[in-house]
């Protein structure tokens, strides 16, 4: 659940406290303070929520508390209340960059929306300084493989843990599911980063091919897809390259390869060495609230690429695509994308042709949104309504991907 946090700052005892209970009941995180010089060590960049401060203060007030928290981050949200309801201040206010100025006494519901909105903007801005320090990281797990599921931050560490090992890696998947770009990423994130990588299919390579290939990627890395499909004469030329070292090896496969295995097709002491360092890629069925994620990149990617503007996605359009099976996985919703950046009606067709599952998910997913909207995006009374308790109903909400924030 996303913490709403919410710093007020107010010398008056008992507005203090009102306010606070206001907030609370708008299932906002109030932390309360009496001054300033009680507030300040809760005003840094890293506080991801905003600030409601009363302007007149003995000391310090409102206008000092504004500046001090523009040092810190100047786009740290700061709202100013104050009794007066002049003109002239409320004009200071906005012109020494206030996010809003109301009037005490103020209704709840204008100031819960106020709030609302400049969370929404903290969010927005705390979360592309996330994806900025992520591409200057030199992180290549974060800055490539999107996914907010714990899915997806577990095939980032287990990226990371195979590039720190150095061992050759075996990367499997369902077909569509991105095999080879991991693998890319495993060879950005490891020490042969700046050697080459090289792309190969395993079906038909014969020996004198593989020792070229080898050899031109002699301190970088070597991807063999299907792996199982690499001739058995081949495999044995590739097991004394491996043992000659000079290169590092990334086998995928979509294929059981332990039946592979047994059934003969492939060494075992190939398999064995790759066994060392392996992992499976999820189909996008195991994680549907990457969905999202992953559909507005490839749009944004594909309208970039077409010289076109990004066009709107709605959440029904979203909705129809997390309830897909997606049996294609990643490479089958990057076609959709660039459909839809094209205008060429993926999002028309998106439920087309779906299972009785999928129709439910459809189903249970508009239930929750048109809760949420009754409820005024309060997630309490939407559980309410529903008849559901409140872990299961927020694990629906991450399930597809919905924000109760998003119908206030």
């Amino acid at each position: 659940m996303t913490i709403r946090r919410v710093l007020l700052v107010d010398d008056d005892a008992a507005v203090r406290e009102a306010l606070g209970q206001t907030l609370e009941l708008a299932e906002f995180d109030a932390i309360t303070a009496g001054s300033f010089v009680e507030a300040k060590d809760n005003i840094t960049p890293e506080f991801s929520g905003v600030i409601v401060s009363d302007i007149r203060m003995p000391g310090r007030d409102g206008f000092h508390l504004l500046d001090y928290a523009h040092q810190q981050d100047p786009e740290l949200p700061v709202i100013l209340l104050t009794g007066e309801g002049d003109i002239p201040m409320a004009v200071r206010a906005m012109s020494a960059g206030a996010f809003d100025f109301l009037e005490k006494p103020c209704a709840p519901g204008d100031l819960t929306a106020v709030i609302e909105r400049a969370l929404r903007t903290r969010a927005l801005v705390l979360e592309n300084r996330r994806l900025k320090a992520q591409l200057e990281s030199g992180d290549p797990a974060a800055r490539m493989i999107f996914g907010t599921s714990p899915q997806s931050e577990q095939m980032r560490a287990r990226v990371r843990a195979a590039a720190r090992a150095g061992t050759d890696v075996l990367i499997t998947g369902a077909r569509g599911s991105g095999i080879s770009k991991v693998a890319e990423v495993v060879h950005l994130s490891s020490a042969r980063a700046k050697g080459p990588f090289q792309k190969r299919s395993a079906n038909g390579l014969g020996r004198a091919q593989l020792a070229e290939v080898w050899s031109n990627c002699a301190g970088g890395t070597l991807f063999l897809d299907e792996i199982a499909q690499l001739p058995r004469d081949t495999q044995l030329a590739l097991v004394d390259m491996l043992d000659a070292g000079g290169a590092r090896l990334i086998a995928g496969s979509v294929e059981n390869l332990g039946a592979a295995v047994e059934a003969g097709t492939l060494s075992a002491e190939l398999f064995y060495r790759l066994e060392v360092m392996q992992f499976h890629i999820p189909a996008l069925s195991e994680r549907p609230q990457d969905i999202p994620v992953l559909f507005r990149h490839y749009v944004a990617q594909a309208a970039e690429q077409a010289g076109l503007d990004a066009p709107d996605i709605t959440e029904d359009v979203l909705a129809a695509l997390m309830a897909r099976d997606w049996p294609g996985n990643t490479r089958a919703l990057m076609s959709a994308a660039m459909r839809f950046a094209l205008g060429l009606g993926e999002a028309e067709g998106v439920s087309e042709g779906l299972g009785l599952n999928e129709r439910l998910a459809q189903v249970e997913r508009s239930l929750l949104a048109d809760a949420l909207k009754r409820a005024g995006g309060q997630a309490r009374a939407a559980a309410v309504a529903l008849k559901l308790p409140r872990k299961t109903f927020y694990d629906k909400l991450a399930k597809y991907a919905l924000k109760p924030e998003d119908f206030r």
